[in-house]
């Protein structure tokens, strides 16, 4: 059992990742600035208030977990937008600040600067929309942020070029920098089995220190 500390608990991902945690007998803390808004009861789950901004709320949070997950991401509407860098570096900072005994950061982090099969990237597509596009390169510059953290044991987990909510399968395949695509030429995956992967990594670690991605 490991004790993961949640930020974006009651998002479109989070809320399945505190789920999937959850299932699977793991203790988490929900951080959250209004803990009304989170409703789930477990007896596992402990909900406390905190500001992923704020690096000593992330530290004070943070202390004695095995694991920091941050969901927290632009895709829930315009006002998450802005925090996608600030939240990553608050989250680094609070965690340095407790040296050697700091959890593990695992983030949720974006598609658009993974490899398209034409060698291109997501965010080089035509037609996307403007707040995606401000989205996609929010964290594009988060994940560079991450790139040049070496004190902090991080992970950046970035979705399919589609995710929603949807089935729960179990399994997924995964990437580096290239886009997963599955035999119909989509990329995609259902928040569920993002979760999934998600708690997979906390639970045996293949990518500290780097981005994965994973796909149908």
């Amino acid at each position: 059992m490991a004790k993961i500390a949640l930020f974006g608990a009651t998002g479109t991902i989070g809320s399945r990742v505190l789920r999937e945690a959850l299932d699977r007998g793991h203790q988490v803390t929900a951080v959250v600035r209004d803990p009304a808004k989170l409703t789930e009861q477990h007896p596992n789950l402990t909900v406390v208030t905190g500001d992923v901004l704020d690096p000593a709320s992330v530290a004070a949070v943070a202390k004695g977990q095995d694991v920091v997950v941050s969901a927290v991401g632009g895709g829930d509407g315009p006002g998450h937008l802005a925090t996608i860098k600030p939240a990553a570096e608050s989250l680094v900072a609070g965690l340095r600040s407790l040296g050697d005994t700091a959890p593990r950061l695992i983030a949720v982090g974006g598609a658009g600067s993974l490899r398209t099969p034409d060698g291109k990237q997501v965010w080089d597509a035509e037609g996307l929309p403007e707040f995606l596009l401000q989205i996609m390169h929010a964290h594009g510059d988060a994940l560079d942020f991450y790139r040049t953290v070496s004190d902090v044991r991080w992970t950046n987990v970035s979705p399919a070029g589609q995710i929603e909510p949807g089935e729960r399968t179990g399994t997924y395949r995964t990437a580096l920098e290239d886009l997963v695509v599955n035999a119909e030429g989509k990329s995609r995956i259902s928040t569920e089995d993002y979760a999934v992967a998600l708690i997979d990594e906390i639970e045996t670690p293949k990518h500290v220190g780097e981005r994965f991605t994973v796909g149908d």
